[in-house]
């Protein structure tokens, strides 16, 4: 599960300090995904996160914690996320260091990879 996202070039952030020095940055995106184990939600948004980045409008930088195992830097990641509860798996897109987009698990619930990976490409025309 982990490797689905390395596999397709997402770094993963496995500490307090590797998220602070990714998510600090204040220029150009980044997308987070807050991967988990959960085989239902999480089994549908790897795949669509994947199918999301095919298109010309991407985010620079693709990134990954790892819920339930990367404790810390998901707690980390989760101060980031300001005004949304925790919640994995999730996808965060920040611009210039803001948070301008976030999918919580309940709009990843239930849906298919298509219909995911158009909501995500939706965001990244908007803030790419």
């Amino acid at each position: 599960m982990r490797q689905d996202l390395v596999r397709v070039g997402f770094s993963e952030m496995k500490t307090r300090d590797e998220v602070d020095a990714v998510l600090s940055a204040d220029k150009g995106t980044t997308l987070v995904v807050v991967n988990s184990v959960c085989g239902c939600a999480a089994g549908m948004m790897r795949p669509a996160v994947y199918m999301s980045l095919q298109g010309e409008k991407k985010p620079e930088v693709l990134t990954t914690v790892f819920a339930g195992q990367d404790l810390e830097a998901t707690d980390r990641t989760r101060e980031y996320l300001v005004g949304f509860p925790p919640s994995s798996p999730s996808v965060a897109l920040f611009k210039d260091g803001d948070l301008v987009y976030f999918m919580e698990r309940h709009l990843i619930e239930g849906r298919n990879t298509e219909d995911i990976a158009n909501d995500l490409r939706t965001a990244y025309e908007e803030h790419c």
